[in-house]
């Protein structure tokens, strides 16, 4: 029987999935990779959560990074499937999933680590939480979303100074930056995450799931992002979050959304 890498906890709608490697700081292999793809799946197929939040185990590490022994001896034909394996099954699920994901951070989340939070939607890190894609100082560059998603984020020049140098930034300089959302003392991380989740909990959950999607239509080649918006705004009046939502407010309660 495969060892369980993800921890997952659910309640009042929120599904909180925690990678256990700390022995290796749970940084990333394949199996871990897989396990969580498999987790984030049934969590989004699930009609009982509404938010996904995702974590490390211990106070050190959100996810160090990418297992360098499972990797050290490709060549370049195994290193691109393995980006792209590692896109396709989980950082693009991640991205595309109408359940928002928020990451807390809570410790270090470096290469394949910080590119797991970025694929997030909104990212939350403990105070003595540090980030950074370190892959140039190894002879190689991030490959799972880490060049495209965090120019996308922290704009062209800070991704560029971080890529290049290799660094890492403390939770203060990524807040500056743009990178993480909110920075909190480490006791009060997951509180802080669950905070969030309640407030997007409020709201309609189809509109939410159309939202994500309109903002990312604008970060696709050839897409019009402006008309994926028209479009997305005027599908949201044959919903029946729509009806509930505006019949609520002019009623002055509160609405009682189904997701529909």
């Amino acid at each position: 029987m495969t060892h369980s890498l993800i921890l997952q906890d659910k309640k009042a709608r929120i599904c909180t999935l925690t990678i256990q490697r700390p022995e290796s700081l749970n940084a990333l292999n394949a199996e871990v990779i897989g396990q969580l793809a498999d987790a984030i799946q049934a969590a989004q197929a699930d009609t009982e959560v509404g938010i996904i939040i995702l974590t490390g185990s211990g106070d050190k590490a959100f996810v160090a990074g990418a297992d360098i022994k499972e990797f050290a001896d490709f060549d370049a034909e195994k290193g691109r499937h393995l980006a792209n394996y590692g896109q396709e099954l989980l950082f693009n699920r991640i991205e595309r999933s109408g359940k928002p994901i928020i990451a807390a951070i809570n410790g270090f989340a470096l290469g394949g680590g910080l590119e797991l939070a970025l694929a997030c939607h909104m990212r939350i890190a403990s105070d003595s939480a540090r980030m950074g894609l370190p892959e140039v100082s190894l002879g190689v560059i991030p490959g799972y979303g880490g060049t495209q998603r965090l120019p996308q984020i922290v704009g062209k020049g800070k991704a560029m100074e971080m890529i290049l140098t290799a660094r890492m930034v403390g939770a203060e300089e990524a807040l500056l930056c743009g990178l993480v959302n909110q920075v909190v003392p480490a006791n009060e991380l997951l509180a802080a995450a669950e905070k969030m989740a309640n407030r997007i909990l409020k709201n309609s959950p189809t509109a939410v799931d159309t939202a994500i999607q309109a903002v990312l239509a604008g970060y696709e080649d050839s897409v019009n992002g402006f008309e994926a918006e028209i479009e997305c705004f005027g599908a949201s009046f044959d919903t029946e979050d729509f009806r509930e939502g505006t019949q609520a407010f002019i009623a002055k309660r509160k609405p009682d959304f189904t997701g529909k």
